[in-house]
């Protein structure tokens, strides 16, 4: 496995990688299914606190996430994670967790976050078996405030790992 920087020209397959209307909403932030055409060659928001990886296994890519950073907060928000259809269910979204946390942690804040829909038990797994916890519920509450859907939020509490270190 490999965690590699996003090129643009990998946007039609990953958007294609969105299965239905909350797929394509936690992609690209827009409710449509299928993917529109109109944001393929451009769904990614471009901004010098998003960084956008994929993860290969070989020469395939199987694996999309964002690194987002916030100053302000002095926190790391893992983001945007998707893996292709074909190849869920058998650890790549952990995989790419743990990639993830590389550069997350080399950013050097004290906080990585994620959230995820609280009806996705498999991203779940992954997420806890790459040492997220739940934050606590009034957090969680206090934090689902303003948000479109309520998100279960998790904070990294497991072992430090370094840039593109896979641990598990």
């Amino acid at each position: 496995m490999e965690l590699r920087g996003f090129d643009d020209g990998y946007g039609t397959r990953v958007a294609g990688w969105a299965l239905d209307e909350k797929e394509v909403a936690l992609l690209s932030g827009r409710v449509a299914y299928p993917f529109p055409e109109e944001l393929r060659g451009s769904w990614r928001t471009v901004d010098a606190d998003i960084h956008s990886y994929l993860l290969f296994d070989g020469d395939r890519p199987v694996g999309y996430g964002e690194v987002w950073l916030d100053d302000e907060e002095d926190e790391v928000e893992l983001a945007r994670i998707i893996v292709d259809p074909e190849v869920r269910g058998r650890g790549f979204g952990g995989e790419l967790v743990r990639a993830l946390l590389g550069p997350a942690l080399e950013a050097g804040y004290s906080e990585v976050f994620l959230r995820v829909r609280p009806e996705n038990d498999p991203a779940i797994r992954a997420y806890h078996g790459s040492g997220f916890v739940d934050v606590p519920a009034a957090l969680m509450e206090e934090w689902n405030d303003g948000q479109p859907v309520p998100y279960r939020w998790m904070r990294y509490a497991g072992e430090q790992v370094g840039a593109g270190e896979l641990r598990g």
